[in-house]
């Protein structure tokens, strides 16, 4: 053990270059590339090539700048990485009801309604992106996505 903390205390830099690549490998296998990890692990490789740079020195400094390197990394990387997460990942296939073209089977408002599909009324409302306030009975549909058991749906426009 005293070897290890002797080995730590001579090569600082390889020390921070081990903690970054521990902190990423957590990061992606644990929490799934979202949490403060990866910033964290970036900010420890900066350090890491700071001290073999010879431009830091000293534990002191060195846990200020892994620091303020973690906070300036999350601060710019906070909203590219969360617009990367949220750009969709394509077509919903949580339900092979999306897509469908459905009659209505009473009027359909944000608040609520029916659809008629496979001989079943379904509840349904209008997806919160639509523009009409109504879609009125026997008119098509289509569904957009699913909520639970409500089908979210928008009016059928012919291209």
């Amino acid at each position: 053990m005293l070897a290890l903390l002797q080995y730590i205390s001579a090569h600082h830099d390889q020390f921070f270059y081990v903690i970054a690549g521990l902190s990423f490998i957590l990061e992606l296998t644990v929490i799934g590339l979202g949490g403060p990890l990866l910033f964290f692990a970036i900010a420890s490789f900066i350090t890491g090539l700071l001290i073999s740079s010879n431009l830091i020195s000293g534990w002191e400094v060195e846990g200020f700048v892994l620091g303020l390197s973690t906070a300036i990394t999350a601060v710019l990387l906070w909203k590219p990485l969360k617009k990367l997460q949220d750009s969709g990942g394509g077509f919903d296939t949580s339900s092979d009801m999306i897509g469908r073209q459905v009659p209505t089977s009473s009027d359909i408002t944000h608040y609520g309604g029916t659809i008629r599909y496979s001989g079943i009324n379904w509840n349904s409302r209008l997806a919160e992106d639509c523009a009409s306030d109504c879609i009125p009975k026997g008119v098509l549909c289509i569904i957009t996505s699913v909520d639970g058991n409500i089908m979210l749906v928008k009016p059928f426009k012919k291209t």
